[in-house]
């Protein structure tokens, strides 16, 4: 599936018979799925996403007043907001293009209105970022319709700050920034801090990205999630005391931890482990990725989920399964959980001819140990977020 702007043509005629007019601008941004660096991006440390072939895309026309119209296509929604109206939305699915408005206008940018339906095929509550390509996107078509030039990053970071300061989920910038910057072919390796980024070939010819949708959604914004995230920012000031350089447990090497594993409670100490032996694991697949060393990859995968089951404790008895199913099927290179955890989904990676095998193992296995169906996308790395003008 690499055929991009695909939803385009049904989206425009819904626009068209919604407005009675033709769109004039496009956008599509495509949802990512994490190969390792897990709970990493909001502790200032590395990631390696990718993006996928699953995206959102917007049609739209710039209007002569300061309204924005949404057609929300796939969810049959319709919302109209004024661009000065900073008031959150009741309605979640608003609040994502609203928060990129708000925050572009924040950031002295000057919009213009519009009509606008939007719409795509990045599964909903499967770890995907379906919200960061909704954001991304929008970003893309009210940029192109005030002749706005966004270099990548930019977006990245007003979609972020849109979802956290407007939308209320308190993310990283990774799914934002893979989104914005992905590039076919190559995984994003990205320092969180320094926002500082690097496109690492996918040197496994033969080999496909595989997410497994447990079936199980979460929404991120819960009160897990916001537990881990305190958890690391406590280990932190306990750290301080004997480390007082460090800002985020990014600066905590493996031997620090260890030396002063005694201030931390041992909630915090597990906690500290997973990220600080995930920033190095991260770094570590960057390097195998590039020199194509297929057997390190799977390793360093299957430890990152073992440190996110046992340390970090974001996962769960089915992401565990169709973790299991997969590295027990001839020709799966690695598997772990990937996004925020309790539920969502899993990634492989898989030599193309074992792909059929690990689809069986997982229609046999994964019913009679969870009593659910997983759902699985076979897909390569994907380029990230585009515009263009349409007519």
């Amino acid at each position: 599936m690499n055929d991009r702007y695909r939803h385009v043509e049904a989206l425009t005629r819904a626009f068209e018979q919604r407005f009675g007019k033709a769109p004039t601008l496009a956008a599509r941004a495509p949802g990512r799925v994490n190969l390792i660096g897990e709970h990493t991006d909001y502790n200032d440390g590395w990631v390696m996403p990718v993006a996928i072939p699953y995206e959102v895309n917007v049609v739209a026309a710039p209007r002569a007043d300061e309204q924005v119209c949404l057609v929300a296509h796939d969810l049959g929604e319709e919302a109209t907001f004024a661009l000065d109206d900073t008031q959150p939305s009741e309605d979640l699915w608003q609040r994502y293009p609203q928060g990129i408005a708000v925050k572009m206008q924040e950031a002295v940018h000057q919009l213009t209105g519009l009509d606008a339906v939007y719409g795509g095929d990045v599964p909903r509550g499967a770890s995907l970022s379906s919200s960061a390509a909704v954001e991304v996107a929008f970003a893309g078509v009210f940029a192109l319709a005030a002749d706005i030039l966004l270099p990548g990053p930019e977006i990245a970071t007003i979609a972020r700050l849109a979802e956290n300061e407007f939308v209320g989920v308190p993310t990283g910038v990774m799914d934002q920034f893979i989104s914005a910057l992905g590039k076919e072919g190559h995984a994003l390796l990205l320092d969180c801090r320094s926002l500082d980024y690097r496109h690492i070939p996918i040197n496994l010819p033969g080999v496909s990205i595989v997410v497994m949708d447990t079936g199980v959604h979460r929404e991120l914004a819960n009160s897990e999630y916001r537990k881990r995230r305190a958890d690391c920012e406590a280990a932190v000031e306990r750290l301080r005391s004997r480390l007082p350089n460090i800002r985020a447990l990014r600066d905590v090497t493996p031997e620090d931890l260890e030396a002063n594993a005694d201030v931390l409670d041992e909630t915090q100490r597990k906690r500290a482990s997973h990220v600080v032996t995930e920033n190095a694991r991260t770094l570590e697949a960057a390097e195998a990725l590039e020199a194509g060393d297929a057997a390190r990859i799977g390793a360093l995968m299957q430890q990152s989920h073992e440190s996110l089951r046992d340390r970090y404790e974001v996962s769960a008895p089915e992401l565990d399964a169709v973790v299991e199913i997969a590295t027990g099927t001839e020709g799966v290179i690695g598997a772990r959980m990937t996004g925020g955890g309790f539920g969502g989904a899993a990634v492989a990676l898989v030599q193309d001819g074992a792909v059929d095998g690990l689809k069986q193992a997982l229609a046999t296995e994964y019913p009679r140990r969870s009593g659910r169906e997983a759902t699985v996308f076979v897909c390569q790395a994907a380029e990230g977020a585009e515009t263009r003008r349409l007519g």
